[in-house]
């Protein structure tokens, strides 16, 4: 190689080095000059409140085909309790011969007055201790002064006059008078029908401890399962938590309820609001529970007054329904003066009438106020309020 031609050689071999060599410096400058990367929380140091952590870089991955809704094995059907599905709304059977269904537990708790009366008047003599011992079970029975010495006359006139002495025609004679006093005339049939363009509108009042509310969610089930259209008024607006359980009853038959914003409102402007939202809805009957109260509490009852009139300004009351516990015998019948004094009772509810011996207040009651028993309760489940059979119930004590 010539000297010219090596020297143009190594002149450009030096100018590429010098290129070569300030662009690695500028590499350099620019690096010192970025940010340095984010350390990573769990794998640089260790995580701390608020970090999002980041899992290790050789965590085995799982492929989109590996990963299945809630962890279950591929194919497998949901579990249904997995899934937030609303509740399912009941539909209850009609309540239509619902107290010959539950006969048996009526007699069961009623044998002291029925089974009693049978083994007295079974005996070979009935002489005058035997029309004792029937008074005084009678009376245990809560029956009442009046009707029991109406019965012992007639059974009385039976055995002497009519010459009944046989066990079966007695106790088909006394099965007779029973159910006259029981009185099968009087008209049970709750008054839902409603009004030209109104629905029917349905008061539930009585005192605490009774099963009020619970009978008011009782009812909504009976009414229901004849197909009517039904929305409730949660009045009792002083009891923690009546409300909700009164919605707790509606939902599971899907009935609406209305009911204060908050505890303690008015319970007339409650019970005015069911009425309007009901007439409103088009449906055929409003339910309306309220607070108990003592019936020996004036300022109380006129409140319960005060409620029935302001429905009135919108809707007249159809039926008011007084719950009664049916173990509290005379005291019942004291309350339920009162109350028919103040709201005009219409109808009467017994609760608990499978857990006493007192069958006798069923006439006692409708005696002293002249209306009748619409429905009794008979065990805790959600249908085992039933319509009042008069036959039905004579029946069920004579089991």
């Amino acid at each position: 190689m010539d000297p010219l031609t090596l020297t143009i050689v190594v002149i450009v071999a030096i100018a590429a080095l010098s290129l070569l060599a300030v662009g690695g410096m500028a590499l350099l400058r620019n690096r010192e000059r970025r940010a340095p990367s984010a350390l990573r929380p769990g794998t640089d140091y260790p995580p701390g409140v608020g970090d999002d952590a980041t899992p290790p870089r050789d965590a085995p991955k799982r492929s989109v085909q590996d990963v299945d809704v809630l962890d279950r094995e591929p194919g497998a059907e949901p579990d249904v309790d997995e899934l937030e599905a609303p509740p399912a709304i009941e539909h209850p059977e009609s309540a239509r011969g619902r107290l010959h269904r539950l006969r048996a537990r009526l007699a069961r708790s009623n044998s002291t007055l029925g089974h009693g009366l049978l083994a007295l008047l079974s005996r070979d003599t009935i002489d005058e201790e035997v029309w004792e011992q029937v008074e005084e079970t009678l009376l245990s029975a809560d029956l009442g002064v009046g009707p029991t010495t109406e019965l012992i006359d007639k059974l009385r006139t039976h055995v002497k006059v009519d010459g009944v002495v046989d066990h079966d025609e007695l106790r088909a004679a006394l099965r007779t008078e029973l159910i006259a006093l029981v009185d099968p005339s009087m008209d049970r049939e709750l008054a839902v029908g409603g009004g030209l363009g109104r629905p029917a509108v349905v008061l539930v009042v009585g005192v605490n401890g009774t099963g009020k509310t619970t009978t008011v969610g009782k009812l909504a089930r009976v009414l229901v399962a004849d197909d009517k259209d039904v929305i409730l008024g949660a009045a009792d607006t002083f009891r923690a938590a009546a409300a909700d359980q009164l919605e707790t009853w509606g939902a599971r038959v899907g009935v609406p309820t209305v009911r204060a914003e908050r505890d303690g409102g008015d319970p007339a402007a409650v019970a005015f609001d069911a009425v309007a939202a009901g007439i409103e809805a088009e449906v055929d009957v409003v339910l309306i529970d309220t607070a108990g109260r003592l019936q020996n509490k004036a300022g109380l009852m006129d409140e319960l007054g005060k409620v029935k009139r302001v429905i009135e300004k919108r809707s007249p009351v159809d039926e008011v329904l007084l719950v009664l516990d049916a173990t509290t015998g005379q005291n019942g019948m004291r309350q339920a003066k009162v109350f028919s004094e103040v709201v005009n009772v219409t109808g009467i509810v017994l609760t608990k009438l499978d857990g006493t011996a007192k069958g006798g207040i069923v006439v006692a009651v409708q005696r002293e106020l002249g209306v009748p028993v619409k429905l009794v309760g008979l065990g805790e489940g959600p249908d085992d309020l039933a319509p009042f059979d008069a036959e039905e119930f004579v029946d069920a004590l004579l089991a």
